[in-house]
Protein backbone atom coordinates (compact mmCIF):
# COMPACT_ATOMS: atom_id res chain seq x y z
CA UNK A 1 0.00 0.00 0.00
CA UNK A 2 1.48 3.34 -1.10
CA UNK A 3 -0.49 5.53 1.29
CA UNK A 4 1.67 7.33 3.87
CA UNK A 5 1.80 5.83 7.38
CA UNK A 6 0.11 8.89 8.88
CA UNK A 7 -2.91 8.40 6.63
CA UNK A 8 -3.12 4.69 7.39
CA UNK A 9 -2.94 5.34 11.12
CA UNK A 10 -5.83 7.79 10.82
CA UNK A 11 -8.19 5.12 9.45
CA UNK A 12 -10.27 3.88 12.38
CA UNK A 13 -13.09 1.80 10.82
CA UNK A 14 -13.29 -0.16 7.57
CA UNK A 15 -16.61 -1.62 6.37
CA UNK A 16 -16.27 -4.62 4.05
CA UNK A 17 -18.23 -7.52 2.60
CA UNK A 18 -17.87 -10.81 4.52
CA UNK A 19 -14.88 -11.97 2.46
CA UNK A 20 -11.82 -13.56 4.08
CA UNK A 21 -9.52 -12.10 1.40
CA UNK A 22 -10.75 -8.56 2.09
CA UNK A 23 -10.38 -9.07 5.83
CA UNK A 24 -6.83 -10.35 5.50
CA UNK A 25 -5.86 -7.44 3.23
CA UNK A 26 -7.31 -4.85 5.62
CA UNK A 27 -5.54 -6.40 8.59
CA UNK A 28 -2.21 -6.30 6.76
CA UNK A 29 -2.58 -2.77 5.40
CA UNK A 30 -4.48 -1.17 8.30
CA UNK A 31 -3.63 -3.11 11.45
CA UNK A 32 -5.09 -0.41 13.74
CA UNK A 33 -8.47 -0.21 12.00
CA UNK A 34 -11.65 -1.90 13.26
CA UNK A 35 -13.21 -4.12 10.60
CA UNK A 36 -17.00 -3.95 10.25
CA UNK A 37 -19.05 -6.49 8.31
CA UNK A 38 -21.62 -4.68 6.20
CA UNK A 39 -25.08 -5.67 7.46
CA UNK A 40 -26.62 -5.79 3.98
CA UNK A 41 -24.31 -8.61 2.93
CA UNK A 42 -24.79 -10.44 6.24
CA UNK A 43 -28.56 -10.28 5.76
CA UNK A 44 -28.11 -11.53 2.21
CA UNK A 45 -26.40 -14.62 3.61
CA UNK A 46 -29.66 -15.43 5.39
CA UNK A 47 -31.63 -14.97 2.18
CA UNK A 48 -29.20 -17.21 0.33
CA UNK A 49 -29.64 -19.94 2.94
CA UNK A 50 -33.44 -19.77 2.47
CA UNK A 51 -33.08 -19.99 -1.32
CA UNK A 52 -30.66 -22.91 -1.09
CA UNK A 53 -33.00 -24.82 1.22
CA UNK A 54 -36.00 -24.13 -1.01
CA UNK A 55 -34.21 -25.34 -4.13
CA UNK A 56 -32.92 -28.47 -2.37
CA UNK A 57 -36.34 -29.37 -0.96
CA UNK A 58 -37.96 -29.05 -4.39
CA UNK A 59 -35.30 -31.25 -6.00
CA UNK A 60 -35.62 -33.89 -3.28
CA UNK A 61 -39.42 -33.98 -3.17
CA UNK A 62 -40.25 -33.33 -6.85
CA UNK A 63 -37.16 -34.74 -8.54
CA UNK A 64 -36.81 -31.60 -10.64
CA UNK A 65 -36.42 -27.85 -10.51
CA UNK A 66 -39.24 -25.61 -9.38
CA UNK A 67 -41.94 -24.60 -11.82
CA UNK A 68 -44.34 -21.67 -11.95
CA UNK A 69 -47.17 -24.01 -11.00
CA UNK A 70 -45.48 -25.04 -7.76
CA UNK A 71 -46.75 -23.21 -4.64
CA UNK A 72 -43.26 -23.28 -3.13
CA UNK A 73 -41.79 -21.64 -6.22
CA UNK A 74 -44.58 -19.05 -6.21
CA UNK A 75 -43.70 -18.15 -2.60
CA UNK A 76 -40.01 -17.55 -3.34
CA UNK A 77 -40.26 -13.74 -3.23
CA UNK A 78 -42.30 -13.73 -0.03
CA UNK A 79 -39.62 -15.88 1.60
CA UNK A 80 -36.99 -13.21 0.91
CA UNK A 81 -39.15 -10.30 2.02
CA UNK A 82 -38.85 -8.93 5.53
CA UNK A 83 -41.52 -10.17 7.93
CA UNK A 84 -42.71 -6.65 8.75
CA UNK A 85 -43.19 -5.94 5.04
CA UNK A 86 -45.56 -8.85 4.57
CA UNK A 87 -49.25 -8.11 4.88
CA UNK A 88 -51.25 -10.44 7.15
CA UNK A 89 -52.82 -12.05 4.08
CA UNK A 90 -49.44 -12.57 2.35
CA UNK A 91 -47.96 -14.04 5.53
CA UNK A 92 -50.84 -16.46 6.02
CA UNK A 93 -50.70 -17.44 2.36
CA UNK A 94 -46.96 -18.13 2.58
CA UNK A 95 -47.31 -20.25 5.73
CA UNK A 96 -50.17 -22.22 4.16
CA UNK A 97 -48.14 -22.91 1.01
CA UNK A 98 -45.13 -24.10 3.00
CA UNK A 99 -47.15 -26.18 5.45
CA UNK A 100 -49.09 -27.96 2.71
CA UNK A 101 -46.29 -28.47 0.18
CA UNK A 102 -43.08 -28.93 2.18
CA UNK A 103 -43.22 -32.28 4.01
CA UNK A 104 -39.76 -31.70 5.51
CA UNK A 105 -40.59 -28.32 7.08
CA UNK A 106 -37.06 -27.18 6.27
CA UNK A 107 -38.07 -24.09 4.30
CA UNK A 108 -40.08 -22.59 7.16
CA UNK A 109 -37.22 -23.37 9.57
CA UNK A 110 -34.75 -21.63 7.26
CA UNK A 111 -37.06 -18.63 6.91
CA UNK A 112 -37.34 -18.33 10.69
CA UNK A 113 -33.54 -18.52 11.03
CA UNK A 114 -33.24 -15.71 8.50
CA UNK A 115 -35.68 -13.58 10.50
CA UNK A 116 -33.75 -14.24 13.74
CA UNK A 117 -30.60 -13.04 11.97
CA UNK A 118 -32.40 -9.90 10.78
CA UNK A 119 -33.62 -9.26 14.32
CA UNK A 120 -30.03 -9.53 15.53
CA UNK A 121 -28.83 -7.01 12.95
CA UNK A 122 -31.71 -4.68 13.81
CA UNK A 123 -30.28 -4.14 17.30
CA UNK A 124 -27.90 -1.62 15.71
CA UNK A 125 -30.90 0.71 15.22
CA UNK A 126 -31.66 0.64 18.94
CA UNK A 127 -28.18 1.67 20.02
CA UNK A 128 -26.46 -1.71 20.09
CA UNK A 129 -27.28 -2.54 23.70
CA UNK A 130 -25.20 -5.48 24.91
CA UNK A 131 -28.05 -7.30 26.63
CA UNK A 132 -30.25 -6.93 23.54
CA UNK A 133 -27.47 -8.23 21.27
CA UNK A 134 -26.82 -11.19 23.56
CA UNK A 135 -30.53 -12.06 23.67
CA UNK A 136 -30.96 -11.94 19.89
CA UNK A 137 -27.74 -13.85 19.27
CA UNK A 138 -28.82 -16.57 21.69
CA UNK A 139 -32.19 -16.91 19.93
CA UNK A 140 -30.48 -17.22 16.54
CA UNK A 141 -28.00 -19.87 17.69
CA UNK A 142 -30.65 -21.75 19.68
CA UNK A 143 -32.86 -21.96 16.60
CA UNK A 144 -29.97 -23.13 14.42
CA UNK A 145 -28.95 -25.74 17.00
CA UNK A 146 -32.55 -26.84 17.61
CA UNK A 147 -34.96 -27.12 14.67
CA UNK A 148 -32.17 -26.31 12.21
CA UNK A 149 -29.67 -28.84 13.54
CA UNK A 150 -30.25 -31.28 10.64
CA UNK A 151 -30.28 -28.65 7.88
CA UNK A 152 -26.80 -28.19 6.35
CA UNK A 153 -27.59 -24.76 4.93
CA UNK A 154 -28.59 -23.47 8.37
CA UNK A 155 -25.47 -24.94 9.95
CA UNK A 156 -23.35 -23.26 7.29
CA UNK A 157 -25.09 -19.94 8.00
CA UNK A 158 -24.50 -20.28 11.75
CA UNK A 159 -20.85 -21.16 11.10
CA UNK A 160 -20.41 -18.05 8.94
CA UNK A 161 -21.98 -15.82 11.59
CA UNK A 162 -19.68 -17.36 14.20
CA UNK A 163 -16.59 -16.88 12.02
CA UNK A 164 -17.48 -13.23 11.39
CA UNK A 165 -18.92 -12.42 14.79
CA UNK A 166 -16.23 -9.85 15.81
CA UNK A 167 -16.90 -7.91 12.61
CA UNK A 168 -20.69 -8.25 12.95
CA UNK A 169 -20.51 -7.09 16.56
CA UNK A 170 -18.47 -4.10 15.41
CA UNK A 171 -21.33 -3.14 13.10
CA UNK A 172 -23.92 -3.55 15.85
CA UNK A 173 -21.91 -1.22 18.10
CA UNK A 174 -20.96 1.40 15.48
CA UNK A 175 -23.73 1.14 12.82
CA UNK A 176 -21.07 1.85 10.18
CA UNK A 177 -21.97 0.57 6.73
CA UNK A 178 -20.61 0.88 3.20
CA UNK A 179 -24.08 1.38 1.72
CA UNK A 180 -23.10 4.74 0.18
CA UNK A 181 -20.11 3.18 -1.56
CA UNK A 182 -22.23 0.28 -2.81
CA UNK A 183 -24.82 2.70 -4.12
CA UNK A 184 -22.22 4.75 -6.00
CA UNK A 185 -20.71 1.60 -7.47
CA UNK A 186 -24.17 0.55 -8.64
CA UNK A 187 -24.68 3.89 -10.38
CA UNK A 188 -21.31 3.56 -12.13
CA UNK A 189 -22.20 0.11 -13.43
CA UNK A 190 -25.62 1.31 -14.55
CA UNK A 191 -24.07 4.19 -16.50
CA UNK A 192 -21.78 1.81 -18.38
CA UNK A 193 -24.59 -0.69 -18.94
CA UNK A 194 -27.00 1.92 -20.34
CA UNK A 195 -24.30 3.17 -22.72
CA UNK A 196 -23.45 -0.38 -23.81
CA UNK A 197 -19.84 0.37 -22.89
CA UNK A 198 -17.56 3.34 -23.53
CA UNK A 199 -14.77 3.70 -26.04
CA UNK A 200 -13.80 7.17 -24.87
CA UNK A 201 -12.49 7.38 -21.30
CA UNK A 202 -13.34 11.07 -20.95
CA UNK A 203 -16.94 10.45 -22.01
CA UNK A 204 -17.17 7.66 -19.45
CA UNK A 205 -15.91 9.94 -16.69
CA UNK A 206 -18.43 12.63 -17.60
CA UNK A 207 -21.32 10.18 -17.77
CA UNK A 208 -20.40 8.62 -14.42
CA UNK A 209 -19.96 12.02 -12.78
CA UNK A 210 -23.35 13.12 -14.10
CA UNK A 211 -25.05 9.95 -12.79
CA UNK A 212 -23.43 10.10 -9.35
CA UNK A 213 -24.07 13.79 -8.64
CA UNK A 214 -27.71 14.07 -9.65
CA UNK A 215 -28.82 14.55 -6.04
CA UNK A 216 -26.38 17.43 -5.51
CA UNK A 217 -27.33 19.24 -8.72
CA UNK A 218 -30.10 21.78 -8.60
CA UNK A 219 -32.58 21.99 -11.42
CA UNK A 220 -32.28 25.25 -13.31
CA UNK A 221 -34.75 26.76 -15.72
Amino acid sequence: MNAPPAWRDSVRIVAIDPCATYRRAVREALPNAVIVADHFHVSRLGNKAVTDVRQRVVRETQGRRGRASDPIWAARKRLLRARERLSPQAYEHMIADLTGNDPTGHILIAWTAKEHLRALLATAKTGGQRHDIAHRLDRFYSWCAGPGADIPEIQRLAGTVNAWWPEILAFLLTSVTNAATEGTNHLIKDAARCAFGFRNLENQRRRVRWACTRRQRQTTS
